[in-house]
Order: C-alpha cells, then sequence, then structure tokens
C-alpha cells in the first residue's frame, strides 16, 4: 500500500531560526530548554516537522485499514497558549508517571502544560524515555 499524504512532514527550516522567532521571550526560553531536554533524552538531533513542531526520531505506523506512514517519534511545539508535548503513539498507560509530572492538560498523544516551571523535567524526560520504548515495541524509532 502506498504511503500516507501526511500534512506534517519533516522539512529543511533550522531549527535554532525557529526557535529565534518563537514569542514571547519566556516562551522561546522554555522552548531552548525542552529542546535541551529532548536532545539529552532522546539522542536524536531535532528536526522541524511542518512549520511549528521540533521532533525528535521517526517511527514508520501502519494502521490495520493498510493507511501508512512516517511521523516524528517525539517532540513538541511552543505554541503561544501552551507548550504541546507530543508522547506518540500515545497508547500506553503512563498513569503512575504523569501523576508525579506536575500541572498539565493531557490529549490523546500529547500533553499541554502552561508553563515549565509547572511540571518536573526529570519525570517529563522519564515520560518521554517510556513514550520512545513503548514506541519500539511497534518498530524502530530511527532518526530523520
Amino acid at each position: 500500500m502506498a504511503r500516507s499524504g501526511n500534512k506534517t512532514l519533516p522539512t529543511d527550516q533550522s531549527v535554532a531560526d525557529f526557535l529565534a522567532t518563537v514569542q514571547p521571550t519566556r516562551r522561546a526560553e522554555e522552548a531552548r530548554s525542552l529542546d535541551k531536554l529532548f536532545r539529552a533524552t532522546t539522542g536524536f538531533a531535532p528536526v522541524m516537522w511542518g512549520p511549528s513542531i521540533i521532533g525528535y526520531g521517526r517511527y514508520h505506523y501502519r494502521y490495520k485499514s493498510g493507511r501508512e506512514g512516517d511521523f516524528l517519534a517525539t517532540g513538541f511545539s511552543p505554541r503561544k497558549s501552551a507548550l504541546v508535548i507530543y508522547i506518540m503513539p500515545g497508547y500506553a498507560d503512563f498513569g503512575e508517571i504523569m501523576t508525579r509530572l506536575g500541572k498539565h492538560k493531557l490529549g490523546k498523544s500529547c500533553l499541554y502544560v502552561n508553563k515549565l516551571a509547572d511540571i518536573d523535567t526529570g519525570v517529563l524526560s522519564e515520560l518521554i524515555r517510556a513514550g520512545l520504548d513503548d514506541l519500539n515495541r511497534l518498530g524502530p524509532v530511527e532518526p530523520v
């Protein structure tokens, strides 16, 4: 089956250039801190996915329907309203880790953090690692 036509794809945009455009200043500082944390935790160099998502690693997915494609393994987007952190594929139960994380809102494969000071970044690192380990059970996570 042909690969999917995902809208969010890796780009050649510089992560450093993107981080330089993040506003307000506090959000830009948080984004740089998250970049360091993700690099250290994943061992992957960051790649821009679409115009505003910084991704670390890639995985290949294939649904029962036959749809398949590649997507970022983990990453974040420093949005004006919140930091959006992507833990893929989002199917495992990370409840015990989440109880220690701090103040956040949860989506299917992402969590929303109003400010980095609201969470324990050591626990976030543990969550990122657990998400990658879970994803590796489905197929290899590779650099982009």
